[in-house]
């Protein structure tokens, strides 16, 4: 019941929210943003690693932690990036994710699957589906 009361006060604060689970884009897809800081942190119990986020500053003004997704990236201080929403499980406080190859922030390099995630485009003559009356050795 605490729950209840506790989301209907929010509601009455932050009518313009609308319980989004991203409250800092205010109900757009995407954000520009400028990066304050590069770090690294370690994810909560059972899983070990080294993630990599950043803080952000919207051009709404408010300041948001944001994953930086894929491998190996070129993102520093002060470089315009693209957040969106999405959340990462394991890291407490980081409910956005950066979008790659938007702005300053790199595209992953060598990408073939999943290209639209990390910005990366399609290398030429790469194609998964080639049509079969243009195959070679029928």
């Amino acid at each position: 019941m605490a729950s209840f009361k506790q989301s209907a006060l929010r509601k009455q604060q932050y009518p313009q929210l609308n319980f989004t689970r991203t409250p800092a884009l205010k109900q757009n897809p995407q954000l520009k943003g400028i990066v304050n800081k590069v770090a690294t942190m370690s994810p909560k119990k059972p899983n070990s690693a080294v993630r990599h986020v950043a803080k952000v500053t919207l051009t709404n003004s408010l300041r948001v932690t944001a994953r930086l997704p894929g491998i190996g990236y070129l993102c520093s201080k002060y470089n315009r990036v693209l957040v969106q929403g999405g959340r990462a499980n394991d890291l407490p406080g980081v409910g956005y994710t950066l979008v790659r190859g938007v702005y300053d922030f790199s595209p992953v390099i060598f990408k073939r699957k999943r290209r639209s995630i990390y910005g990366t485009a399609r290398p030429d003559g790469f194609t998964k589906f080639i049509r079969r009356s243009l195959r070679v050795g029928k």
